[in-house]
């Protein structure tokens, strides 16, 4: 076979990918988006989160023009920089694109609860899979595209590094502006002026929906693009020194990356619900049936594309059911690692049960509960990495790894469909409250909400599970450009590298948590003086000031994501060029392991003390307005920062530090 064809495969199958987004699109936008108040308040929250894109990424234009030209200086050439614009520029045009129909989807959910759980439920999903189509196809059309004109790996692993400074920046800053919203809403609106989540009295209401998209829509879209980018790219990278040249050992990522893609397309119309069922299990139908067709896919491509025995220089044995079961180890971590996140933050749960028992005691019990919970769910998704990494590595060496990890990642179109649903319902939800619509319709959105904040959490656990994975492949791939035979931690400047790898995630989440907190403090200040001082507001005679309040999370987020991002960006090439490889070994290793572990206990915490709320929220323990539920409410508010902020993005930041280490790995000592 011409191998030489395959990326045009690549390139074919990212198109299909977009097409299937716009077709979602176009389904999405054909629906009713209900009564002009509907479409009113539908319109604002659109606004406010188009207005933040456009900051965020007017802001971002110096620092990748910054970057951009540093690449022309260090490689000498057009084609690292331009790969890194690409890369820039594809994540961007991915959150536009997410962003703009989950903010057009959110009344029109509103609108078909009226009718039915089953077509609300299909409504946001759609929405959600433009999201979800758009990532996966400009990922692989991305990186195929680029690797049919330069024909080199190496040549363009600088676009994973333009989507992992996009991603870096889309994850702090979404998190920043969600978080200061939805802490002002809560504290003063529920806690301190007793109304109900939502309430159109509510000036940071507005804010609160904005930061959902902004979050969990943009940034999640954002932080797995750049997961796929830099995992094809890696193991292409690993592929062709393994395989020892172009062909077959780079060009299966590829194939695996397409076989994805039309899996999550198939697999998308298997999400349909009954008007008592439980919606989850149509996700996860969507879920298990991408990893079905991608499986039963990629048995067929490594059979028909692998030779039947190869022989590396290194004297390891390849065949094609030794890379399968490779490629089985991703995705039964995609599996297990939903399993265990699902468990810890499910409200049907022990776990999240158990803050919300702790919660009738007070909020100091409720915080030591969570924490717990947040440090014992780190345990078993460890377990569950290192015996992929076993056993892909037993079968298939170094290789094996990296096809474990483009198999996770070649899901990503349903996962980010499935996160990007959560927030659509979520806001369905608001607009039902803020519209005053009959109460038969929030409990239909609630319905959809309470999955949607599960196929968060799972979509977080799968975001860190792959980040890690990734993490590792880039690592890999590093200590070939950089000729690293072995890390030795005798060393001193590995030692110092692996303490400041290590440090730099506590560091980081400091930064993320205080801007969050920084912007709170604002924004509640806000809620509380227009509380005081609109008069009938309370009365519902006056209506609130929804721009000031947006305008706050946005300059708040604007601001503060600069820091945390340079430190990022910064701190490998700093160690790197001062201490050389091996202390850039150390820092890569010491940041995988202390950031995967404080992601897991941030995100697993932060979604255990939301659901531990709404199991409150749902009637038990004495449901709202008991001091159970004030003691939840401020449990749910520590847990925001950790689930929605500084936990997602420790993800950005392991893969920033490995993407960045491939560019200068060439120029280490």
């Amino acid at each position: 076979m011409d191998f030489s064809q395959i990326p045009l495969l690549g390139v074919g199958a990212g198109i299909i990918g977009l097409l299937a987004a716009l077709f979602f699109a176009k389904s999405v936008l054909k629906e009713s988006a209900g009564n002009d108040k509907m479409k009113e308040i539908s319109k604002a929250i659109q606004v406010g989160a188009m207005a933040y894109l456009n900051r965020q990424y007017r802001t971002l234009i110096p620092i990748v023009i910054i970057i951009f030209i540093a690449l022309f200086a260090l490689k000498g050439n057009a084609a690292a920089p331009l790969s890194f614009l690409v890369g820039a520029v594809a994540s961007g045009a991915a959150g536009y694109v997410g962003m703009g129909i989950t903010t057009r989807a959110n009344a029109r959910t509103t609108e078909a609860a009226r009718t039915s759980l089953n077509k609300a439920l299909g409504v946001s999903f759609r929405a959600g899979a433009v999201m979800g189509f758009s990532v996966a196809g400009l990922g692989l059309l991305g990186v195929a595209g680029l690797f049919m004109i330069f024909g080199d790996a190496e040549t363009i692993n600088s676009f994973a590094f333009g989507a992992s400074a996009i991603a870096l920046f889309a994850r702090v800053g979404g998190g920043i502006f969600t978080k200061a919203a939805d802490v002002g809403a809560d504290l003063v609106g529920k806690v301190e002026a007793g109304i109900p989540e939502d309430d159109p009295r509510n000036p940071a209401v507005i804010a609160d929906n904005v930061g959902d998209n902004v979050g969990d829509t943009a940034g999640m879209g954002a932080d797995l693009f750049e997961s796929y980018a830099a995992t094809a790219i890696s193991g292409m990278l690993i592929g062709f020194s393994v395989f020892g040249g172009h062909g077959i050992g780079e060009s299966i990522f590829l194939i695996i990356g397409a076989i994805g893609i039309l899996a999550s397309i198939i697999a998308s119309f298997f999400v349909r619900t009954g008007e008592k069922a439980n919606p989850q299990m149509a996700l996860n139908m969507g879920l298990w049936g991408t990893n079905v067709i991608t499986a039963i896919g990629s048995f067929a491509a490594v059979h028909l594309l692998m030779p039947a025995t190869y022989v590396t220089e290194s004297g390891l044995v390849l065949t094609p059911n030794r890379i399968f079961l490779a490629i089985i180890c991703g995705l039964a971590v995609n599996i297990i690692i939903g399993l265990i996140t699902e468990y810890y933050t499910s409200n049907e749960k022990k776990p999240a049960q158990s803050i919300a028992k702790a919660s009738e005691t007070g909020a100091a019990t409720n915080i030591i509960t969570g924490l717990a919970v947040g440090l014992k769910s780190t345990a078993l998704p460890v377990i569950t990495i290192c015996a992929a990494i076993l056993v892909a590595y037993q079968v298939a060496g170094i290789y094996g790894i990296a096809m474990a990890a483009m198999a996770m990642l070649s899901t990503a179109g349903i996962i980010v469909a499935i996160d990007s649903f959560g927030p659509v319902a979520d806001n369905a939800g608001g607009i039902a409250e803020m519209a005053e619509l009959d109460p038969s319709v929030r409990k239909t959105t609630d319905k959809l909400d309470a999955v949607g904040n599960t196929t968060a959490a799972v979509a977080k656990g799968f975001a860190i599970g792959s980040a890690a994975i990734t993490a590792l492949a880039l690592f890999n791939a590093f200590a070939e450009l950089a000729d690293l035979q072995v890390i030795d931690i005798l060393v001193p400047t590995t030692i110092i590298g692996l303490f400041i790898g290590a440090a730099l995630p506590f560091l980081f989440s400091a930064f993320a948590m205080q801007a969050v907190g920084r912007a709170a403090f604002d924004m509640i200040a806000e809620v509380r003086r227009q509380f005081r001082e609109i008069p009938g507001l309370m009365e519902g005679k006056a209506k609130p000031d929804y721009a000031a309040c947006v305008d706050i999370s946005t300059k708040a987020a604007i601001r503060q994501m600069i820091a945390p991002g340079l430190l990022a960006v910064c701190t490998p090439v700093l160690v790197g060029f001062i201490l050389g490889k091996s202390a850039m070994g150390g820092m890569l290793a010491g940041g995988t392991f202390a950031g995967f572990l404080m992601a897991v206990f941030m995100a697993n915490a932060g979604g255990a003390w939301d659901n531990a709320k709404k199991y409150i929220e749902s009637g038990h323990h004495g449901g709202k307005g008991t001091p159970a539920h004030a003691a939840a409410v401020i449990g749910d508010t520590v847990g925001d920062p950790f689930k929605d902020t500084a936990g997602p993005s420790l993800n950005a930041l392991i893969k920033v530090m490995g993407t960045i280490s491939l560019i200068i790995a060439p120029f280490l000592h």
